[in-house]
């Protein structure tokens, strides 16, 4: 993650379900109940930054016959549920990515330097590819007007998430950098 990366930030700053291996005390708060220590078993979702931390650090085994454990056992977020996974296995056009995470692919990333999911990468790898012909497509149609996702694009973009919108607009800036290429070549 870069410093300055404000897109490496949001995907950091996402809501990843955590369950916690121990009691907390003082932290019942993050489960509503501020009086209360936050109990074994809690499930809560903490910012992937937070929640990678903690995961990864063990806390001394409490007996010698326990294992160094974590402090929380991690699970995938909502954006990368089986239900979205086979959304996108069906068709990956049909599903509008900005409404699981506006960092979609970001977080997936993430999500897949924690966790060995061979069928999540294949399915991300799979959307990536089919929705950037379709992205494609629709640059150089609004290529082919002076004005960047207005009118009939403007719903096709709100679909798209962070990665998707950075090569939509790179792939416009392109069709019309050849366009104008190509009128100054019929001018010479």
């Amino acid at each position: 993650m870069s410093y300055y990366d404000l897109d490496a930030i949001l995907t950091e700053s996402e809501k990843v379900p955590c369950k916690f291996e121990l009691d907390v005390a003082e932290l019942g708060y993050l489960d509503n109940n501020p009086s209360q220590p936050l109990k074994t078993g809690t499930t809560i979702g903490l910012p992937l930054w937070l929640a990678e931390l903690l995961a990864l650090a063990n806390r001394a085994p409490t007996s010698s016959d326990e294992d160094a454990k974590s402090f929380v056992s991690l699970n995938l977020p909502s954006a990368l549920s089986n239900e979205v996974m086979s959304a996108l296995k069906a068709d990956p056009r049909a599903v509008p990515l900005r409404d699981q995470s506006h960092n979609f692919y970001g977080l997936g990333t993430r999500m897949l330097d924690l966790f060995e999911e061979r069928e999540i990468c294949a399915i991300l790898r799979k959307t990536f590819v089919t929705r950037a012909a379709d992205i494609s497509v629709h640059a150089r149609k609004a290529g082919a007007t002076e004005e960047m996702g207005v009118g009939l694009g403007e719903e096709f973009l709100q679909g798209l998430e962070e990665w998707e919108r950075i090569l939509f607009r790179k792939a416009h800036e392109g069709t019309k950098g050849t366009k104008e290429w190509m009128e100054n070549v019929k001018k010479h």
